[in-house]
């Protein structure tokens, strides 16, 4: 056991990384609107740059990873990855700014899904939901921490310093990965012809169960990625926050979801993953209809609100995580997490541009239709419940043990 916590422990900083490289964005929108004389629509094209980059590689990485060697390609995949983040800590204006979160997102993307396909292929079905638990607690950290202390050094120095600090960060990791991440090559087929990229669309197409998984990941994406990369902008035009007091938010709600996210991965092992969804994303749309037509408030009230927010949204995603995982098959498990991966990133790009669209200035810079934006997420929202109670888990079994491979190097091969 002592080598899967390892490995889920690296997992989850592989996580934290790629969540706050995309998160860290998001709050910095206020700073960059008034650095690069921006609008609403011209940020929400920053941050989904970085998800319509990310889809289109997960979309592409569908034809490969389950050709190789999962710790090989996760290597490759991350120092990528880090080349893209480094690009950009040195981007001096807009549209290099805009090039560089390509770079980011072409090979952050990827990471989504290979963290699934390796938890998928050495977890086993009981104890799944505390492994996404685990690795999802990295979204907790990344709040509690990494988007708070970027936020800090940022308003220390200025906004190229978080990306350096993820930079450094991304070199541990790296390491981490060639240290405690097995070489993975049991899901491979011996002998047997590789499928060509219509062939790999066919068989997710053709297979009702994971295309219900995919139109679930759809709907969830855009039940959030119409909110939040507004939400720190909305906060300081309209809530009253400064730039500052914008951490107390993360803070909190990382605070809390570092404890909420392996305790909700508990239940879902013990309750059953559909139910356990059912109840989070019911619980969800409170803090989005509250939070979309918030004015100047107090911020202890806005706090509590924001945090139910993030609680409830860490939530819905361990069980829905934990299940789509196993609607594949290990042969083609990577496939088809790398094409939800792709459908997921250009889902939550797909929604912050289109909220984007909907958000506009009144004459006091103040972001008006954000209460539109708010009904039509939770629209979305309500329609996971029906959704969720029709997709099955088809793959129960772990096809690696990492605690019986006999040698240092942990390679689990068939």
């Amino acid at each position: 056991m002592k080598k899967e916590k390892l490995l889920l422990w690296t997992l989850a900083a592989i996580n934290f990384t790629h969540i706050v490289d995309f998160m860290i964005l998001m709050p910095l929108g206020p700073q960059l609107m008034r650095i690069f004389e921006i609008t609403p629509r011209e940020f929400g094209l920053l941050v989904s740059s970085y998800t319509f980059a990310a889809g289109l590689s997960s979309f592409m990485g569908a034809f490969v990873l389950d050709k190789y060697d999962r710790r090989t390609i996760m290597l490759w995949v991350f120092f990528g990855f880090f080349l893209g983040t480094l690009a950009c800590a040195f981007s001096p204006n807009y549209i290099i700014l805009l090039v560089a979160r390509v770079i980011s997102g072409l090979f952050g993307g990827l990471t989504s899904a290979l963290i699934l396909a390796v938890i998928g292929d050495v977890i086993p079905d009981e104890r799944r939901g505390r492994a996404m638990g685990l690795v999802m607690a990295a979204f907790s950290v990344a709040s509690v921490f990494g988007v708070p202390f970027g936020l800090f050094i940022a308003s220390l120095s200025n906004w190229h310093a978080p990306f350096l600090f993820l930079a450094s960060l991304s070199g541990i990791i790296f390491w981490m990965i060639y240290k405690y991440v097995p070489s993975i090559t049991a899901h491979i087929v011996a002998k047997q012809s590789k499928p060509s990229p219509i062939q790999v669309i066919k068989r997710v197409t053709s297979n009702a169960n994971q295309m219900r998984a995919i139109t679930l990941t759809i709907m969830m994406m855009l039940g959030q990625f119409m909110i939040i990369p507004f939400l720190s902008p909305y906060m300081v035009a309209n809530v009253g926050f400064t730039d500052m007091e914008l951490t107390y938010i993360y803070m909190a709600g990382g605070a809390f979801t570092i404890f909420t996210s392996p305790w909700v991965g508990r239940l879902t092992d013990q309750y059953g993953k559909v139910k356990i969804f059912t109840i989070f994303m019911t619980l969800n749309i409170i803090p989005i209809g509250v939070i979309t037509h918030l004015g100047a408030t107090p911020i202890p009230y806005v706090l509590l609100i924001s945090t139910m927010f993030f609680v409830t949204s860490n939530g819905r995603m361990v069980p829905a995580s934990a299940l789509i995982t196993g609607t594949a098959k290990p042969e083609n498990r990577g496939s088809f997490l790398s094409f939800n991966s792709a459908v997921q990133q250009l889902s939550a790009g797909f929604a912050s541009f289109v909220a984007g669209l909907i958000l506009a200035e009144n004459i006091n810079g103040e972001l008006i239709n954000y209460n539109y934006v708010g009904y039509i997420a939770i629209v979305f929202s309500l329609l996971c419940i029906p959704l969720i109670r029709r997709i099955k888990v088809v793959d129960t079994e772990a096809i690696a043990n990492i605690d019986d491979s006999p040698d240092p190097s942990l390679v689990v091969e068939k």
